[in-house]
């Protein structure tokens, strides 16, 4: 069954204009290059640290496949992990595996 990810990130202070322009610029782009389908993208309106997308998987399997072709490549490993930090509190991170209702347009 289908499942989507829910990521919620804390930007840190000053530094939305800089994450979104590494994650429309060379993230998410990277990610669907690999095969993720990136379902969302958002911003907070009034609150500036906000920030959260969502991925929708085909399985846990789908997903595993995935979070190796990503999260274990030279370019995530050497190029972009090392830069989060700087954008990101990462110990604020809130990342829920979510699925749709039975009246969901989003089945």
């Amino acid at each position: 069954m289908a499942f989507y990810e829910l990521r919620q990130y804390k930007v840190k202070p000053g530094k939305m204009a800089e994450w979104l322009k590494v994650m429309e610029e060379e993230i998410i782009p990277f990610q669907i290059s690999k095969g993720m389908v990136i379902t969302g993208s958002y911003q907070g309106e009034e609150d500036d640290s906000v920030y959260i997308w969502m991925r929708r998987f085909e399985s846990e399997a789908a997903r595993e496949k995935l979070y190796e072709a990503v999260y274990q490549s030279n370019f995530w490993k050497n190029d972009m992990s090392p830069r989060i930090p700087d954008l990101l509190d990462r110990e604020a991170a809130v990342i829920q595996r979510i699925v749709p209702t039975s009246l969901s347009t989003a089945q």
